[in-house]
């Protein structure tokens, strides 16, 4: 193979791959045959990565708050599971350490994926069944996507399931409406 050859492959495949990364800024990452497969698997994806982001961010500001020793009476109570995902990750390197951090990471990252999933493809799915995008269309989708929430919660109850559902469908609302005037 002569070097011309090789840098027209090289360039050839440095093309593809860019064409690629600027494929992901104006649409779907992923082209899975399917409008609906696709809006499901970008959303999931994206969102999971936030998710994720947001675990380690809470954990790494509630080991420098531990390790510092600061005064906490300032800082807002944050109740449940939520104030301290990784009870086993309190500044060691050990291997239960970081399996603790891996775990939840995970958990939470597949939390973000499924609520951005479920709206996403209900929302795709209404509108296609009804043939318009509205707010009744993202009111449904929220409300069903907040139940899915509050249902891959380690407690959940009547009373937070139907808080979620309202808070659901009162944010995907609220979002759809802005749409418009942003």
């Amino acid at each position: 193979m002569n070097s011309s050859s090789s840098t027209s492959s090289s360039n050839l495949e440095h093309r593809s791959l860019l064409g690629e990364l600027r494929g992901f800024e104006k649409g779907s990452f992923f082209d899975l045959g399917h409008p609906l497969l696709n809006r499901i698997a970008d959303s999931f994806i994206k969102a999971a990565g936030i998710g994720a982001l947001q675990a380690v961010s809470r954990e790494a500001y509630f080991t420098v708050l531990e390790g510092t020793k600061l005064d906490s009476s300032n800082v807002p109570e944050i109740s449940g599971s939520k104030k301290h995902n990784f009870p086993n990750f309190k500044g060691e390197t050990n291997r239960k350490s970081l399996e603790a951090m891996v775990k939840n990471t995970s958990k939470e990252s597949l939390r973000w994926g499924l609520a951005a999933g479920i709206q996403s493809g209900l929302t795709y799915g209404l509108t296609e069944a009804r043939g318009t995008h509205d707010w009744k269309n993202s009111m449904m989708a929220g409300a069903i996507t907040g139940v899915a929430l509050a249902l891959t919660s380690e407690d959940s109850n009547h009373e937070q399931i139907v808080q979620c559902a309202i808070t659901g469908a009162a944010i995907s609302t609220a979002a759809n409406l802005l749409a418009g005037i942003f």
